[in-house]
């Protein structure tokens, strides 16, 4: 069901009365990835800090499988009694574009939080193809159409959406590969099988200091701290393409407003740690505990921009 913006905001603004002495026992956070990938890393990373906070633990519960839906939808049927929360990735806002049958409305059915952190993504090419700008990929694109193929860590992921977001608004036919896994489509990127790459700063970043990669500019709205001159996409000439993958944080629907937002305050204190801000840097990940209020509505804006890019590519779930 399309939500709209009162709609979303609602899950946030309409709650019961205020709720009293939260936490007074564990509380369960669900990250629905197995355990050592990048949401589980930022998520524990997050919640080890947040938990001092609270004064409870935050105890991770790792429930993969199906894209992460098995544990999204799981916390969307969970009682509202903030003792049940999800960590997911941008994926949230995707997958139901991907995948009409998923158990859950992912804006409807859950009370939305925070945003933990952004991960910007950077266009990366072998060092073999002629260019060295954004420009100039789409120029040697067009020249070549449908000769250039584009790598990602599978189909939907950021990285791929990335890729049919430049090919959309640059006016270029490329040609998508899946990998599983963001490695493997980085070695072939280094091998020169694929010749493009839009992916997160720590994946690329070792290689493209070595030099067998070179990296074109970021997806992201400002320059990035790992690499400063390295410009824009809209300094690049594609103020449109801005995309990155983020984390957040969501309850189920209904939750209790005190909840909600001494949850979100005990993240933006976690976030602004010194140590928990140095280890999200070598994740590649930029702190941000937004209120919720705005994390609705960014997740409403998200929601709008992949489900447009998803129908523009036609692009499903295998």
């Amino acid at each position: 069901m399309r939500m709209t913006r009162r709609v979303v905001l609602g899950t946030v603004l309409a709650t019961p009365a205020l709720a009293q002495d939260w936490p007074s026992r564990p509380v369960r956070v669900v990250i629905p990835y197995p355990p050592g990938g990048p949401t589980d890393l930022v998520g524990r990373v997050v919640a080890q800090r947040a938990q001092q906070e609270l004064g409870q633990p935050l105890v991770i519960e790792n429930k993969a499988g199906a894209s992460g839906t098995i544990g999204a939808a799981e916390v969307s049927r969970a009682v509202p009694d903030g003792q049940t929360f999800l960590m997911n990735a941008s994926i949230h806002v995707i997958i139901p574009h991907l995948n009409r049958s998923i158990p859950y409305d992912a804006l409807a059915d859950f009370t939305p939080v925070t945003n933990m952190a952004m991960v910007p993504l950077v266009a990366l090419v072998t060092p073999t193809l002629p260019v060295r700008s954004l420009r100039e990929l789409a120029d040697h694109a067009k020249a070549n159409p449908g000769k250039l193929s584009y790598g990602s860590s599978g189909i939907g992921a950021a990285q791929h959406l990335a890729g049919e977001m430049f090919k959309q608004t640059a006016g270029v036919d490329m040609t998508h590969v899946p990998y599983r896994g963001a490695g493997p489509a980085i070695q072939d990127l280094i091998a020169g099988n694929i010749q493009v790459m839009f992916d997160s700063v720590p994946a690329g970043a070792g290689a493209v200091r070595q030099g067998l990669l070179r990296a074109l500019a970021t997806t992201t709205a400002r320059r990035i701290a790992a690499f400063p001159d390295l410009p824009t996409s809209a300094e690049a000439g594609f103020p449109s393409l801005v995309i990155s993958t983020w984390y957040g944080v969501w309850a189920p629907p209904r939750l209790p407003a005190a909840i909600t937002e001494r949850m979100q305050r005990a993240v933006a204190v976690a976030v602004n740690d010194t140590d928990v801000r140095a280890r999200m840097a070598t994740l590649g990940a930029d702190p941000v505990a937004d209120s919720p209020a705005d994390f609705a509505t960014f997740c409403l804006s998200e929601y709008d921009k992949f489900g447009a890019i998803v129908r523009a590519a036609n692009i499903r779930m295998e």
